[in-house]
């Protein structure tokens, strides 16, 4: 997919030193912002990142035989005096406009994914379920901020039939910007938690920024939300008209209730066997756990909106990625590595999972970042749950300075060792586990919790 000078001179505006000999010759094959990566058919924007400036390997890109770049206002001394250039006040603006452009020359649906908690699986699931429609694009791992969303745009070929986007925040507007730059067709926002609380303040700013995903949605698409949030559905009425699909998942038990007509798209989650029915259709997923469920229950909707014909029995194995959703089994013990991120709910729902394995029950817990006034209140609701559990003993990680003030309150509570350093992990955790005994691993990014797997028994 060729982006043409007039395209580009319409975004950002006249291109600099180019002879009208050129100008019916000019044509680049991608956007790149990566000089190591950078082929000689490509325009390079040189984005200036907080640990890199793009205008620093302006010498290596032109030695690849470019044949223009956009720069910052003010750089332009670091190119030779003729040559072709396009000069923007903000390149990662122009990075950005030029990602709108490719979004719009791929003409296919976009599915954009939020939520405080379980937005990177959801992501996964609807991928994996949406294959039955030809070649899917999500985006890697964690390519869920401005620049991330805008290389997945980017790398979206004209052969892929859906794109699916995560999109994180760390602070209000940032999710309108995403929104603003990739115009999806379909939003998922997985639920409002207590994640970012410190940043933002209140749940109610987090609700706010989660639902800016709909500012710039196809005004035919669809918002698919969790049931039952007043909240959520107040706020996001601010700014969206459009059609809104709300989501519930209930247990097995539930089946057979009368419910009234409130057009909820509800499905059943039987633990014993982890199959979910939804519209008599039922399913089996890799997954374990309720929350994991719920999350397939915004896939199966995102799905259905762009044509998946389900049969009446589904089996999906969903791949695990690093520290989500992932068994681990050892000679000795089975490891539940949770161990990517954490937040209040997060925790809850992985507590709630390895309750439901048999024998002695462990939990490695390094304490949860970003909660800012709220997190001592946070952390004592999971210690609470966690004393009136069947979990046999819990490895709490924080950092000196909150040491005190947790070891004080859990001075009358056996179950509980305080460390403040992930080194202390193994040894603790070896000598009190035995053959057959689960250990759940759960903490902010913050503590690197995977680098202690391969030293547990």
């Amino acid at each position: 997919m060729e982006f043409s000078l007039s395209e580009l001179n319409y975004v950002l505006g006249d291109i600099k030193n180019l002879g009208d000999e050129k100008k019916d010759l000019l044509n680049f094959k991608n956007i790149s912002i990566d000089s190591r990566t950078l082929l000689s058919s490509d325009l390079f924007i040189a984005i200036k990142g907080k640990n890199f400036d793009g205008h620093s390997f302006l010498s290596e890109v032109l030695n690849k035989g470019v044949q223009s770049v956009v720069i910052k206002k003010g750089m332009q001394k670091l190119l030779p005096s003729e040559f072709p250039c396009w000069v923007v006040d903000d390149t990662l603006e122009a990075f950005q406009k030029l990602t709108l452009l490719k979004r719009k020359k791929l003409n296919i649906p976009i599915v954009a994914i939020t939520g405080s908690v379980g937005k990177t699986t959801t992501k996964e699931m609807i991928g994996e379920v949406l294959k039955k429609l030809g070649r899917i694009k999500v985006s890697r791992e964690n390519c869920n901020n401005e620049i991330g969303v805008g290389l997945t745009i980017l790398g979206t070929d004209i052969k892929d039939k859906v794109l699916v986007l995560e999109m994180g925040m760390r602070g209000l507007g940032q999710i309108e910007n995403l929104s603003k730059y990739s115009e999806p067709d379909i939003a998922v926002i997985t639920n409002i938690g207590t994640a970012h609380i410190g940043l933002l303040g209140s749940k109610k700013n987090i609700t706010y920024a989660k639902c800016e995903i709909s500012k710039f949605l196809n005004p035919k698409g669809v918002v698919i939300i969790p049931a039952n949030d007043s909240l959520l559905e107040k706020t996001l009425k601010e700014d969206w008209r459009g059609r809104v699909i709300k989501v519930e998942l209930l247990n097995i038990e539930n089946q057979n209730e009368n419910f009234k007509r409130d057009y909820n798209l509800r499905g059943f989650y039987n633990p014993s066997n982890k199959t979910i029915l939804i519209e008599e259709n039922t399913f089996e997923i890799s997954f374990e756990g309720f929350h994991n469920a719920s999350n397939f229950l915004f896939a199966y909707a995102a799905a259905k909106e762009l044509g998946i014909d389900f049969k009446s029995f589904n089996k999906f194995d969903f791949v695990s990625l690093g520290g989500r959703n992932k068994v681990l089994k050892s000679v000795k013990t089975t490891i539940y590595d949770e161990s990517y991120n954490a937040s209040p709910e997060s925790v809850k729902a992985c507590i709630e999972n390895l309750l439901e394995k048999p024998r002695n029950k462990f939990f490695i817990f390094g304490s949860m970042q970003e909660l800012g006034k709220e997190s001592e209140k946070y952390h004592k609701e999971i210690f609470n749950l966690i004393n009136n559990s069947e979990i046999e003993k819990c490895l709490f990680i924080c950092d000196k300075k909150n040491e005190k003030i947790y070891t004080n309150y859990l001075k009358d509570k056996k179950k509980f060792v305080v460390l403040n350093h992930i080194k202390d992990v193994p040894f603790e955790i070896n000598k009190s586990t035995k053959k057959g005994d689960s250990i759940l691993i759960k903490g902010s990014r913050f503590w690197q919790l995977e680098k202690i797997i391969e030293l547990i028994n």
